[in-house]
């Protein structure tokens, strides 16, 4: 893996093992410990996203040989595409993560899958309240390979209700409506019952006019 010299330099330097998987571990351990030095969550995210382009060779190296051996530095690296706001990256980490069974490092309590939803959702809470929305098919993407996977009632009802809200937004009043029902359903305290009320009072009045 070549590190680019001026961009290995402020993030940790080039590593001189000969062992790939070694230098990229190492590199994860150094940057580790400089974001155990920072306080604030966006400036952690910031730090991440300049981060990770050292990364992206050995990432595509992995997917692409697809040996579905155990790997904690990429469960990381999946969590840090996310955090950073590189959501495609993540998800293309996640569906390897999800086809090998890969599951997440020991200090994360979370199943791979929950912790895809959960992040995922969490991001699209904060992107919506920036004003900054995650593009639907990201959701949809992120929706569509956690499907089967166990995980609590709560968090697939965020992922529906963070989808649902997209959908809206993006002129599908009814695919929507289903998504925050299904939220709803989930978890009473989703906090949807009124956009509900609203889309079903968009979608009365459109089959009023179709009539």
């Amino acid at each position: 893996m070549q590190v680019e010299a001026k961009h290995a330099t402020e993030y940790g330097g080039r590593l001189a093992d000969p062992s790939e998987a070694t230098q990229v571990k190492l590199m994860l351990r150094q940057h580790m410990r400089d974001l155990g030095k920072i306080q604030s969550f966006e400036r952690k995210a910031v730090y991440k996203r300049k981060a990770l382009p050292l990364y992206e060779t050995w990432i595509t190296e992995v997917l692409n040989n697809q040996s579905g051996v155990q790997d904690d530095v990429l469960m990381y690296l999946m969590l840090w595409s996310f955090d950073a706001g590189i959501y495609a990256q993540g998800l293309d980490i996640a569906a390897y993560a999800l086809k090998h069974n890969l599951i997440m490092p020991s200090n994360q309590s979370r199943t791979t899958g929950c912790a895809v939803a959960e992040e995922v959702a969490d991001r699209a809470k904060e992107a919506y309240t920036a004003k900054k929305p995650i593009p639907l098919d990201i959701l949809q993407r992120t929706m569509s390979l956690i499907e089967h996977e166990d995980m609590p009632d709560k968090v697939r009802g965020e992922l529906h209700k963070w989808l649902g809200y997209s959908l809206r937004d993006n002129g599908f009043p009814q695919p929507a409506l289903c998504e925050l029902l299904r939220a709803l359903e989930l978890n009473d305290r989703s906090g949807v019952k009124a956009d509900i009320n609203q889309l079903e009072k968009i979608l009365s009045a459109q089959n009023r006019v179709d009539d």
